[in-house]
């Protein structure tokens, strides 16, 4: 069996995953780890080999408040300048230890594409948190690139693509706007032999502003809650 680690896109909501990783990683080891968006940010450093507590303070960091400032632009409404200087970041400190691979959209034909290992630059970890009408599309040999949750949160696909036959799926987004609109949009599905285990959080993690919108303290409570989360769902892992 070949395992797949797959982190949904949310944005902020993204902590709670920390939380769930620091309760999964001594019983998980995955083979493969796939993201989208914000969850992809989480993989690349987690395939690179930090640990949850490093990772949570990369959230914790008030510069994280920056990543979304206002600043009108011919596509949307958010300045790229933090994200893309945080992607570049992202990219010279980590480096996959194990198969990784993130999605991204390409526009304005809306098709999805998954990138993986040595392909991905940080133009790529820029792109997949691109989020459509905020953030600009990224450049990327010719062709622009948005956020790889907006045609697919949970790439389950991807997994499958990279040769998984298993994912343990931390998915976020879980209240009915979100569904609604994933059911709405064509999006890319596994096979059906493919076999998931979903962990999901217990408790709504809160509004869509509190997904955008930067708090130590829920931050801290989106963890902590993760964590509990993943200790409740070892039961039904198995490996």
């Amino acid at each position: 069996m070949t395992t797949a680690l797959v982190l949904s896109a949310g944005g902020l909501y993204a902590a709670w995953e920390i939380g769930v990783w620091k309760a999964l990683r001594t019983q998980l080891r995955p083979d493969i780890i796939v993201g989208a968006s914000a969850g992809a940010w989480n993989g690349w450093a987690i395939a690179g080999g930090t640990t949850p507590e490093q990772l949570a303070e990369e959230w914790l960091d008030p510069l994280t408040a920056r990543l979304m400032q206002f600043g009108l632009h011919g596509t949307g409404c958010l300045r790229p300048d933090a994200l893309h200087a945080k992607a570049r970041e992202l990219a010279s400190r980590f480096q996959p230890q194990i198969p990784f691979g993130l999605t991204v959209v390409e526009v304005p034909k809306l098709r999805v594409h998954l990138v993986r290992n040595g392909e991905i630059g940080w133009q790529h970890l820029a792109a997949t948190c691109a989020i459509p009408c905020g953030f600009p599309p990224v450049r990327i040999d010719g062709k622009r690139y948005v956020d790889g949750g907006f045609m697919g949160a949970l790439p389950l696909w991807a997994a499958e693509e990279m040769g998984a036959t298993h994912a343990i799926a931390l998915n976020v987004l879980t209240t009915v706007p979100f569904r609604i609109l994933h059911r709405l949009l064509r999006r890319r599905e596994p096979s059906k032999s493919f076999h998931v285990t979903t962990i999901e959080p217990s408790v709504p993690l809160g509004s869509v502003k509190d997904a955008v919108c930067w708090s130590r303290d829920r931050i801290l409570r989106w963890i902590e809650l993760g964590e509990r989360d993943g200790n409740r769902a070892m039961s039904s892992i198995t490996m």
